[in-house]
């Protein structure tokens, strides 16, 4: 199992790729580099591409509405050269929220989108001709007819590093994964319980797979929780708490949470009623007091080891392909720590 983690923005850049710099050492494999409405993602992958050697660098996640996708072609390929290799497009629809309060551009067609995005960015790698794209959201040129009529079929101008750079998607909703089991090389779902998984997922999973091209790689799977490996650990757990009472009460708008909808498939239906009452009504701590501590032992891996093996265990043996995780501690050196322990661990377990 590769090791993944978010880049944390706490630090700053300069100081948190210092940290991920340690990680890597330590035995991490992938960092995930967030934007949404923060600095932009980009500036910070190319900064973590110059300080280290090997993991791999993916956006995570870049919307797929407020750049083209030609230059999210270029982007990607433009950081894949700078690693030498190591760059991962994660990409995703963000939310309304975001896309229209911030950007400015209307919120629309996002499985439409992505596929045709994913479609773009493979035909500008592959350099096999000029680019020439008939989509429903996207044509390429653009019609004489919108525009001055003077745009014509490009190629991208450097020969990309890798003729195919992997591409993972966050989606949450059932076409949508159906969609990223079809098309990505990687899924990054949230709140993944490896025990409810398949009651939520499995189908659109299995279906999705059924279309999958036979020559493209099996989809890795990236999920996990936060880390914190050892005896007496367990009141760590609740560190969770107040993001999944962020995410499942106060996400969105209250009839359009995804996680919410989630977190009911799980089978906590009046558990997420609640939660989502709670937060909404500025009832914070007592949102977080509600999540059942089943979903929260169930979604981390803070324990002694016998404990976090058994969890590595069942995430693997509920499709989980590569590791997603936060590393607990005050300190980078506490969080290195829990870094090769999990590394070690993983080694000697799985």
């Amino acid at each position: 199992m590769k090791i993944s983690t978010l880049m944390s923005y706490t630090q700053g850049y300069v100081g948190a790729t210092k940290e991920i710099v340690e990680l890597e050492k330590a035995g991490l494999n992938v960092v995930w580099v967030p934007e949404a409405y923060s600095f932009d993602g980009v500036s910070a992958m190319g900064y973590i591409a110059a300080k280290t050697e090997k993991l791999t660098i993916a956006s995570g996640i870049l919307n797929i509405y407020s750049r083209t996708p030609a230059l999210m072609a270029m982007t990607a390929a433009g950081i894949d050269a700078l690693s030498e290799g190591r760059c991962m497009l994660g990409l995703g629809a963000s939310g309304p929220q975001v896309i229209e309060g911030f950007h400015g551009v209307p919120y629309d067609a996002p499985m439409t989108r992505i596929r045709e995005v994913v479609e773009i960015c493979r035909m500008v790698w592959k350099r096999e001709e000029k680019l020439n794209y008939d989509g429903k959201k996207y044509q390429i040129p653009l019609p004489s007819e919108e525009g001055t009529g003077l745009g014509k079929p490009l190629k991208i101008i450097n020969h990309p590093y890798r003729e195919e750079i992997p591409i993972a998607l966050a989606t949450l909703g059932e076409k949508s994964v159906e969609m990223t089991a079809e098309l990505a090389d990687a899924w990054l779902p949230v709140f993944y319980m490896a025990e409810g998984a398949d009651a939520v997922w499995g189908d659109a999973l299995r279906r999705g797979n059924a279309k999958r091209d036979p020559g493209r790689p099996p989809l890795d799977i990236y999920a996990g929780g936060g880390v914190g490996i050892g005896e007496g650990l367990e009141s760590f757990r609740d560190m969770g708490r107040s993001g999944a009472a962020l995410y499942i009460g106060g996400m969105g708008a209250k009839e359009k949470n995804f996680y919410n909808q989630v977190f009911r498939k799980y089978g906590y239906d009046e558990e997420a009623e609640l939660i989502q009452n709670l937060y909404l009504s500025g009832r914070k701590s007592e949102a977080e007091a509600a999540i059942p501590d089943s979903f929260i032992e169930a979604t981390t891996l803070v324990g002694p080891e016998g404990f976090v093996k058994d969890r590595l265990q069942a995430l693997k043996a509920h499709g989980v392909t590569s590791l997603n995780v936060g590393f607990l501690g005050t300190t980078t050196e506490e969080r290195v720590q829990n870094c090769d322990k999990l590394s070690n661990l993983i080694a000697k377990a799985l």
